[in-house]
């Protein structure tokens, strides 16, 4: 079907300008008008304009001379090497070398982009060995077809470095099947690299006629045709392809132009009856095979229909000898009772020959075996080639990260650059491979056959180790069956064929109707040897089909499905491997994408900070203007009310700004993570190494003025601590005087709490933000305010239910299991530090961040009630451990089910006591291997105790 009329919308008419190989092309849309306009501008701007001076830039247009017909053109500088330039003319798309003398450069009103595109056709690699004889033909063939053309194309993607995919067609003919029905389409081979400067470059076609005031006097006075080819043809002295004759010419151009269009259709008329012929070819073997298997079922069918013929005949030939007489050597009653045993095994031998010959089990793991064998996906060989590429890649980051100075970092980008360019190009190899591999059925295929034989062989047990020839033994052993089968099969039809032969020489003797040489000796010549090959074929076939397997070939058959079914499941895994390594490698693609025209910047990070220093310096001067007012004699009320509500307003704009900056931080980090590790040395007021330390914790642009901040006296005790809103949340603000050793000690322990809690979020209090005062030697943590939360201020309100205990110490022991997981030690774990939220979600407080866990345990708050929750082995010196947090747990349980329990946890006498508090079983096992046992029990174990079996958090 036409896509012209399919999807016209889609469609592009375009004009080739340059053709770079066997696939890809340089072209400009037919509907772009300001081609004109540009070359008048050119004509006028570039004779007066500034040569180039110094290094040119990548990014900028510039005006270049020609070298075939000295007229200007617009180009980009790609490579210098000293004062010779490697240019790309973007509005036609062919490259040149040329000298600083012919580079000028060009106003603001001719810096737009190109008119030429660069196209590729969509579905096909060009072969990077650029002399070989196939790359050559491939081009030319192209270039003879397309070259100065109009072409309708439908664009189906576009690559990285901005070629656009397309299929093209040239009236209604499809250019890419033109050209693959040659023979003449490249191979998909790696990407060539770019040429180096003083290879053979292709020059400009020309599509327009050059004005006459752009032409330079010495062109001006010859009379002859300026020839127009490719560098590397006028190189070899070939003659030129196109000429652009004056405007008195007598018409012979138009005449070869002629000649090549009626040349096209002819040339594209064979190809596509050489297309036709082989698709003709492909017809006649498909409809050959369809004919075989026709003659294959054919066969099957007439040898069950010869089996019940030979049964029929037999039938027969009893009947008719019971007429014969008796002769001295055959007694009719002996023969007759042969022959019907005979009738009889050869109706169970057709039944067996009837059935599907892949019935059996044996049959069934060869077809597997087959299948998985025959149609393996290998890993792709760019594979390889994107490990490689990644290595080199990942080492160049490395460095980067290792970088302390900023005279070092320019290189090291640079040669990042390099590798990321490697590969993405090793990417777009690796993801064109893979999209043509059929990934999905091939794993659809491998589950539906694992079932199919794990059905077959359930009795038997997978092992880890096999053979390594298990499937040669078992194919052959399989090989030399089947072929005994055929052959007592043709036994036992030869034997039948005899059989039916003396029956018909019987019939047509004992027939009355019928005249016949034949005589009672003839009959009776070998019936014995007849009826006794006949019935020991019979045996032999009935006895094969029902044959059991014996020990050694029944190992022999599951030694062949064990390494089939580790044969599926390698292949399995590699597939997965693959289309994991796809995805990944698609979505790197993607991110390296976006920064495509550049790095990332951190501008709109520093514009947010400034944008928080402006709203802190309008916070302040709106708290001393409500300050004055309230101090004046006279107290002018709605004005504080008003002063207020714009220091509200002006607060959550501030709390706002510094979320937007936390999300800068977040950004910039990940791409440090992720391919810049540079943003740090070239943005060192950022203080991004700084955030990352303190794993997303530290916000500096935070001070303790912001806030509208009530002292909380009742719990404020050991620190002071402040109750306040952030951003519509109640939290609070908890105050640790520290110094500048203490205050980086502080730093890294809240950090290790907070990448701890976020792996176990729902378990563990979390830490909202950590900032120092900017006025006072004070640092601040922020978490959220739980409110009456805590397990004292529960049991002295509205004590727990047994229920409602053992949902809360569950969830305290999962946020227990995360923090040991972290190799981190709580010591501090008390009723004050333990919450319930909602009566049943139970979740572990923080610590004081300024101390040692030693120095948290010995604080006097580590109790419960009357129970210590100091363990035993802490006060023999030993340092705070997993274990000890544990025994603290442990209390704190006995605490909640017993508060006024009074007893002591150290003598030999806790089971008697244990034992006259009425506890429940599961409860007491679990706080005798707790509190009791010389092996504690770990936050893990303990969740796997009957007491918290049965409980869902």
């Amino acid at each position: 079907m036409d896509p012209s009329v399919t999807q016209p919308e889609k469609m592009e008419l375009v004009v080739v300008t340059h053709v770079v190989d066997a696939i890809t092309f340089w072209a400009q849309n037919v509907t772009d008008k300001i081609n004109e306009k540009i070359n008048v501008m050119l004509i006028e701007k570039c004779p007066s304009a500034p040569i180039l001076m110094g290094r040119p830039s990548s990014h900028k247009v510039y005006g270049a001379r020609y070298s075939e017909d000295k007229c200007w053109y617009r180009c980009t500088v790609q490579q210098q090497s000293e004062d010779k330039f490697y240019i790309l003319y973007i509005d036609y798309g062919n490259t040149e070398i040329v000298s600083r003398s012919d580079l000028v450069e060009l106003p603001e009103e001719l810096q737009t982009t190109g008119l030429a595109k660069k196209y590729k056709f969509w579905g096909f690699h060009v072969s990077s060995e650029q002399d070989s004889p196939l790359f050559s033909q491939g081009k030319s063939f192209l270039q003879n077809m397309i070259h100065g053309k109009k072409l309708r194309v439908h664009k189906k993607s576009v690559c990285f470095d901005g070629t656009i995919l397309v299929e093209a067609f040239q009236g209604n003919l499809d250019i890419v099947s033109l050209q693959e029905c040659t023979g003449l389409w490249p191979s998909r081979n790696a990407p060539g690299e770019l040429d180096t400067l003083g290879s053979s470059l292709g020059c400009m076609p020309k599509l327009r006629p050059i004005f006459s005031d752009q032409k330079p006097q010495i062109i001006k006075e010859q009379k002859t045709s300026v020839a127009l080819q490719p560098v590397e043809k006028l190189n070899a002295g070939q003659e030129p392809l196109t000429e652009i004759q004056s405007s008195k010419t007598d018409g012979n151009g138009q005449q070869v132009c002629s000649q090549d269009i009626e040349q096209v259709p002819n040339e594209t008329e064979s190809e596509l009856q050489r297309m036709r012929e082989v698709i003709n070819d492909k017809d006649m073997e498909i409809k050959k095979l369809k004919e075989e298997g026709s003659a294959i079922q054919q066969h099957a069918s007439l040898l069950g229909q010869q089996l019940e013929e030979a049964k029929l005949e037999l039938q027969i030939l009893k009947e008719s000898y019971d007429k014969t007489k008796e002769t001295e050597h055959n007694h009719p009653t002996t023969v007759a009772n042969r022959i019907s045993q005979l009738a009889k095994k050869v109706d169970s031998l057709r039944k067996l020959r009837e059935s599907n010959p892949c019935s059996t089990d044996e049959d069934h793991l060869l077809e597997s075996i087959t299948i998985i064998m025959n149609y393996r996906i290998p890993m792709p060989l760019s594979s390889e080639r994107l490990d490689l590429a990644g290595k080199a890649y990942d080492q160049t980051l490395e460095n980067l990260r290792g970088c302390q100075t900023m005279a070092e970092v320019e290189s090291l980008v640079n040669i990042r650059n390099e590798a990321r360019g490697a590969l993405l190009a090793a990417v777009d190899d690796f993801l064109q491979e893979v999209d043509k591999l059929p990934i999905n059925e091939r794993l659809d295929r491998l589950k539906e056959v694992a079932s199919s034989l794990t059905a077959t062989f359930s009795s038997v047990m997978l092992v880890e180790q096999t053979e390594e020839c298990s499937f040669e033994k078992f194919c052959e052993w399989k090989g030399h069956k089947q072929q005994k089968i055929k052959n007592v099969r043709k036994a036992t039809d030869e034997a039948l064929l005899a059989l039916s032969s003396w029956a018909t020489r019987l019939s047509k003797f004992s027939c009355l109707m019928e005249k016949t040489s034949l005589t009672e000796e003839d009959v009776a010549e070998g019936v014995e040897e007849i009826l006794m090959n006949a019935d020991n074929a019979l045996c032999e076939e009935l006895r094969t089909k029902s044959s059991e397997q014996d020990d050694q070939e029944r190992k022999m058959v599951f030694n062949a499905f064990n390494k089939a079914m580790q044969g599926i499941q390698r292949e399995q895994c590699l597939l997965k491997a693959i289309r994991q390594k796809y995805e990944l490698n698609t979505k790197f693609k993607q991110e390296i994408q976006q920064w495509q025209s550049g790095p990332p910047k951190a501008e709109e990070l520093f514009a947010v900070k400034k944008g928080i220093r402006r709203l802190r310096s309008q916070l302040r001067w709106k708290l001393v203007e409500v300050s004055c007012l309230e101090e004046a004699e006279e107290l002018d009320l709605p004005e504080i009310l008003k002063k207020k509500e714009e220091i509200a307003e002006t607060r959550n704009a501030l709390f706002q700004e510094i979320s937007h900056e936390k999300k800068q931080y977040i950004m910039l980090c990940d791409l440090m993570k992720r391919g810049f590790p540079e943003l740090p040395i070239i943005y060192p007021d950022a203080d991004i190494n700084g955030y990352m330390s303190s794993a997303g914790l530290l916000m500096k642009s935070l001070d303790r003025d912001m806030f509208d901040a009530d002292p909380m006296r009742e719990l404020s005790g050991r620190r002071p601590l402040l109750s306040t809103d952030f951003q519509g949340r109640k939290i609070v603000l908890k105050c640790y005087a520290v110094d500048e050793e203490s205050e980086a000690k502080m730093l890294e322990q809240a950090a290790q709490y907070h990448r701890a809690q976020q792996q176990n979020p729902a378990s563990t209090v979390p830490l909202l933000a950590l900032f120092c005062g900017k006025s006072d030697p004070l640092a601040y943590v922020m978490v959220p305010h739980y409110s009456n939360g805590s397990l004292r201020a529960i049991q002295k309100s509205s004590p727990l239910s047994s229920s409602e205990i053992r949902k809360v110490m569950k969830g305290v022991a999962l946020g227990l299991q995360g923090l040991h997981a972290a190799s981190l030690t709580h010591a501090s774990l008390h009723p004050n530090n333990v919450f319930a939220i909602g009566r049943e979600k139970g979740i572990v407080g923080d610590y004081d961040f300024s101390k040692t866990p030693e120095q948290r345990v010995s604080d006097r708050g580590m109790v419960a009630g009357s129970i210590s929750l100091v363990a035993p082995e802490l006060k023999q010196g030993q340092p705070p451990s997993p274990a000890s947090d544990m025994y603290a747990f442990g209390g704190i349980v006995l605490w909640l089910h017993v508060p006024d329990f009074s007893g002591t946890l150290e003598s030999e006498r806790q089971n008697v006591e244990f034992s006259g508090l009425g506890l429940d079983a599961k409860l007491h096992e679990l706080l005798s291997k707790l509190l009791i046992s010389s092996t504690r029990l770990s936050a893990s174990e303990a969740l796997k105790e009957d007491y918290f079996i049965s409980v869902d958090v």
